[in-house]
């Protein structure tokens, strides 16, 4: 079955009782039993609600996974991953990473005894520089948040399988539509499924999705005991959006690779941020793993000052100032003050996360209109 198929069908069958085509919302917090501990699999909503079983099923298929869980929110899904480590486990991971994952590394689990290690990943045997007994899982963003590096998945997973290492993957920018990591060798996928996966900026939540029963075992008890699950609303709502992705997708990419010509020979634009380009460092790697380069574009404007990038980012009449990404609107954000203000502003340097960067969220408007919008701004 073709993605655009799945996306339509997998995980949702004609409701049993009533034939409703579209899975219905379970709004209920329990269950009724036949007899105590005699249920039809759903006791308390918690730990499942049908609504999100076959939303589960559903993202399952579209990663070529067999299990999939659902959270409340992405970062939920990544506390999750992180709770499969003991105290004086160590963790390597990027360089340029999603803010609120940095934050969740460094001010919470650090404090538990997790040590992470946030190095250059674009080249993997850089990896096996940092690995101890103590190693225990590589997590990894690519395309990443907000610079664009491109991680060879694949070869990553040949590191940690050689190590015993957990290889979790965050694919949030890329979809499941460009991009499987399970297919390359990653033992657990991470999407925040607010983004592209939902699609209409209307619903938080994040998923997880994997093949080894062992580890979704594991997630499963973690999901269940410490209650980052989503209501049966949110479910039908990402249900819903999810069955339009691949055309939505089609388009953030097709207006994505039209925003990045046009952005490349701006005069004002200093560094240019789309995996698209041959030039883009690893482009050939992301031309591998990836089906399309996506609507995810950063760059940095001339001089460097952020009150240029501030004055920019609040012209814009068509593409809204915002966190988040991956809805039908077309969104732009300044990262070291928004999504990555957490992180110290050296590292953030250092990543490329400079005072003038901005990140375009590309979207499914018409694209003359975003062009049109993007240049009034520039050349005010």
């Amino acid at each position: 079955m073709k993605f655009g198929t799945k996306a339509i069908h997998a995980g949702q069958e004609p409701d049993p009782t009533t034939g409703a085509v579209m899975t219905p919302i379970y709004q209920t917090s329990t269950f009724w039993q036949a007899s105590p501990g005699k249920h039809q699999g759903y006791a308390y909503a918690r730990g499942k609600n049908p609504t999100r079983s076959a939303l589960e099923k559903c993202l399952a298929e579209l990663e070529g996974a067999k299990y999939g869980l659902c959270f409340s929110s992405g970062m939920g899904s990544i506390d999750a991953v992180v709770k499969l480590l003991r105290p004086g486990d160590e963790v390597i991971t990027g360089d340029d990473l999603y803010g609120g994952t940095y934050r969740m590394f460094t001010k919470v689990f650090a404090h538990f005894g997790l040590v992470f290690h946030f190095i250059d990943m674009k080249n993997p045997e850089n990896i096996r520089k940092h690995i101890t007994s103590k190693t225990k899982m590589i997590w990894l963003e690519t395309p990443t948040n907000p610079t664009m590096q491109i991680i060879d998945i694949e070869a990553c997973a040949v590191i940690a399988k050689e190590h015993k290492l957990i290889l979790a993957v965050d694919n949030t920018f890329a979809s499941p539509y460009l991009q499987n990591p399970l297919a390359l060798g990653a033992d657990i996928v991470m999407h925040s499924v607010t983004k592209y996966i939902g699609g209409h900026s209307d619903v938080i939540m994040g998923a997880l999705c994997l093949n080894d029963e062992k580890l979704y075992t594991e997630l499963a008890f973690i999901h269940n005991s410490c209650g980052a699950t989503p209501g049966p609303m949110d479910s039908f709502l990402v249900l819903r959006g999810i069955k339009t992705l691949h055309l939505r997708m089609e388009r953030h990419c097709l207006n994505g690779r039209i925003i990045a010509e046009y952005l490349k020979t701006h005069p004002k634009i200093d560094k240019l941020y789309w995996p698209g380009f041959p030039d883009h460092p690893n482009h050939a790697i992301a031309k591998k793993q990836m089906r399309d380069f996506g609507g995810m574009i950063s760059f940095s404007l001339k001089g460097n000052k952020q009150e240029d990038a501030f004055r920019l980012a609040s012209s814009m009449k068509v593409f809204t100032l915002a966190e988040s990404l991956g809805g039908v609107e077309s969104l732009i954000n300044h990262p070291a003050t928004m999504t990555h203000a957490s992180i110290p502003k050296a590292e953030r340097e250092h990543a490329g996360v400079t005072d003038s960067l901005l990140r375009l969220s590309v979207g499914i408007e018409d694209v003359t209109d975003l062009l049109a919008d993007l240049k009034q701004a520039l050349d005010a």
